[in-house]
């Protein structure tokens, strides 16, 4: 079982989705975001299966939850730097998002 310390190495950040694009040579159906996680940590990438859920053009803007110490990883033709963080639900992938506006870079804790 994972235990508080184990969770504690996570580094879960908020970020702002400032651009988005079709992830057209994914497997499944995805987006590929850019988010601003702030001067510390910078603009970074993401792919996210969230099509079902959300529309390109109302994703600008969003702020989301985001682990920023995972490796990269290679997914497809596209370098994947952070893990967005989403609910598994009925209606698709939903994401995490904190419900008033906080700064760029904002810890999870």
């Amino acid at each position: 079982m994972p235990s508080i310390d184990d969770f504690n190495k996570l580094d879960i950040r908020v970020g702002e989705i400032i651009k988005v694009e079709v992830f057209e040579n994914a497997r499944k159906p995805a987006y590929k975001l850019w988010l601003d996680f702030g001067p510390e940590i910078g603009i970074k990438k993401s792919s996210a299966q969230i099509t079902k859920c959300y529309e390109v053009n109302e994703l600008i803007g969003k702020q989301v939850l985001g682990v920023v110490n995972f490796p990269p990883r290679q997914i497809a033709d596209f370098m994947s730097e952070v893990l967005v963080l989403g609910v598994y639900a009925e209606q698709g992938v939903v994401l995490v998002q904190p419900n008033q506006k906080v700064n760029k870079g904002d810890k999870l804790g």
